[in-house]
């Protein structure tokens, strides 16, 4: 009787455990998700939760213009781009997922090599990296957006 108790305990106990575990894949939905200031990802600027809407800023010759934030199956992907004189001459990765140690790791390689390639191809047609598919999709849907807002063409 004693082993068959013990038994039991011990089944429940996995049970819960099992129903209590949480994967990886599931992007988190706090709040704080996405933003990188501290996830350690190169050029990734903090997020004012205030400004991480749609919006574009026109400031003489320069505009600015943050796509809107993207939600993948790892997390949430925002970038801004910065246009003068008729090309882009910045992007800033605004929000990435960072919700566990893989994701910071892919990310830390992955946004600086979307970046310089968006600012090459002046446009957000660009390849996907290889290991970061989801973010990549999401950093170039919120690029696009973000120069369509402006109604960016590129010169050739």
């Amino acid at each position: 009787m004693r082993k068959i108790t013990i038994w039991f305990l011990a089944t429940i106990a996995v049970v819960v455990l099992l129903f209590n575990y949480r994967t990886s894949t599931r992007p988190d939905s706090s709040p704080s998700t996405g933003t990188v200031g501290d996830a350690g990802v190169p050029g990734v600027a903090p997020v004012d939760p205030g400004t991480s809407r749609r919006t574009v800023k026109r400031s003489g010759s320069t505009t600015v213009a943050n796509g809107p934030i993207v939600q993948t199956k790892r997390g949430r992907v925002q970038v801004q781009a910065q246009i003068s004189g008729g090309r882009i001459t910045e992007i800033t990765p605004m929000t990435v997922p960072n919700s566990n140690n893989r994701s910071r790791e892919i990310n830390k390689r992955a946004v600086p090599q979307l970046r310089t390639e968006a600012l090459a191809a002046q446009s957000a047609q660009i390849d996907a990296v290889s290991g970061a598919t989801l973010t990549s999709d999401g950093y170039k849907e919120s690029l696009q957006a973000a120069l369509d807002d402006v109604h960016f063409k590129a010169n050739p």
